[in-house]
């Protein structure tokens, strides 16, 4: 039983949370666990020991400084890996983890244990990160369900329909120079630690397309042998591509006259999805904005165009300080897959650029550094500063996987950019002259 005194609401979200986790891995067929679907990733049964880990370590050990029920689970679950995929990875037996059951005993030892002791308030904070870790890997699974084969997974009975609209025309907006303000005081409301603090950024006018780019129009680049142009592609990105012999997005599926878009559930011919977002690693967006003449926006550009309005106002998001609904975009799990871009009219921004948040996350051209003045949190020292290493990029936004919860301005994605699996979208910006071109 829950004190009295606890925080109500952080309780609740935490509860919520467990009883998704709960509803994706029911989603799974028992075999999937030990599967490995994503080769840099640890197994998925990983990821069952690691949520209750995460929150034991932060919580019951941490906060409250009590000690270990099981230090050996705490341990073993307590961080995922991202390894560079140049191939020296070794895959450990995934046969070779603890039974199933063992972690789910685990898990529910977690959960009582918690329950039983969130009676302080002061303990809210920490309370909200484990919430927020538990949803950012919420959208995790998703992309590494959708890997699995089709056998593995249960189809809910319940799936809403496919959204068939019809996208508006695409534009080129032009957003006018501007002071940004990138980050959030610390000024006692949560966050993690690479969304402080504040810091504000002078940035020049700059065209955007109002659109992300789609499958129908990445199509265009494939056939024209984008991925097979040199001078298209970074160095590092080349090496990518033809260590990986890749020649079309990962979430692209069968060939000529049966290609088809990968989702978690099946494959949706092509036909029907192609004004989805396409997704695709940083390096094939970047090589392909530069078939356009044009280059990825910068982390200040993109919450220019999202967060900035005309003279010095500013949003809390796109459409204004109206917190975040379905209404708004392809969000929080109303659906299952992505929709039409620029279908959710109520989410355009002051400049009228659709969808810079929801139906998929977008890549920048910035590299995860830290702002001035950042310091790691003492919680989770490990949270950002292990990837200010030049290898990974800053993605803004969220998809149809993120959380209402994680939609805020200051909220910062990271990624390595060849990473294929993410459900990463892009668009294509040019300077002011060439906008004007």
């Amino acid at each position: 039983m829950v004190q009295a005194t606890g925080d109500r609401h952080a309780v609740e979200a935490l509860q919520a949370a467990w009883a998704r986790s709960d509803q994706l891995f029911e989603l799974l067929t028992p075999d999937a666990l030990l599967v490995r679907p994503i080769p840099l990733r640890q197994p998925v049964l990983f990821y069952l020991g690691h949520l209750p880990a995460f929150a034991c370590n932060q919580v019951w050990c941490g906060a409250l400084g009590r000690p270990r029920f099981n230090a050996t689970f705490d341990a073993l679950f307590e961080r995922g890996i991202d390894p560079p995929d140049d191939g020296s990875f070794v895959a450990d037996d995934a046969a070779s983890w603890p039974s199933p059951d063992d972690i789910v005993a685990y898990r529910d030892r977690v959960r009582a244990t918690l329950l039983e002791s969130l009676g302080a308030p002061e303990l809210s904070d920490v309370v909200r990160m484990v919430v927020e870790h538990e949803l950012m890997h919420h959208e995790t699974l998703m992309y590494m369900m959708l890997q699995l084969p089709a056998a593995m997974k249960v189809r809910p009975a319940d799936l809403p329909p496919r959204a068939c609209l019809r996208p508006p025309a695409r534009e080129r907006a032009t957003v006018p120079g501007g002071r940004v303000v990138l980050g959030a005081p610390r000024d006692g409301r949560f966050g993690w630690d690479n969304e402080f603090p504040e810091w504000a950024v002078d940035v020049a006018s700059f065209g955007i397309d109002t659109l992300p780019v789609t499958n129908r129009d990445f199509l265009a680049f494939v056939e024209a042998g984008g991925y097979g142009e040199r001078a298209l592609w970074s160095a590092d990105g080349w090496r990518w591509r033809t260590r990986q012999a890749v020649s079309r997005p990962s979430f692209w599926r069968g060939g000529e006259g049966s290609l088809a878009v990968a989702t978690l559930f099946e494959d949706v011919p092509f036909g029907a999805a192609a004004e989805w977002p396409v997704y695709v690693t940083h390096a094939e967006a970047t090589a392909y904005a530069r078939w356009k003449g044009a280059r990825l926006p910068t982390e200040a550009e993109f919450h220019r165009a999202a967060f900035g309005g005309p003279g010095a106002a500013r949003r809390e998001h796109p459409w204004g300080d109206e917190p975040p609904t379905a209404n708004h975009g392809n969000l929080g799990f109303t659906g299952w897959e992505p929709t039409p871009v620029g279908t959710h009219m109520a989410g355009r921004s002051a400049f009228g650029v659709h969808e810079l948040v929801g139906n998929g996350w977008e890549w920048t051209a910035t590299p995860f550094r830290p702002f001035p003045g950042f310091a790691t949190d003492r919680r989770y020292p490990g949270y950002s500063a292990d990837f200010f290493d030049e290898r990974h990029f800053v993605l803004l936004g969220g998809s149809w996987a993120t959380d209402l919860r994680l939609v805020r301005r200051s909220f910062r994605n990271w990624f390595q950019p060849h990473y294929p699996y993410v459900f990463a979208k892009f668009r294509c910006v040019w300077s002011a002259d060439e906008a004007r071109a």
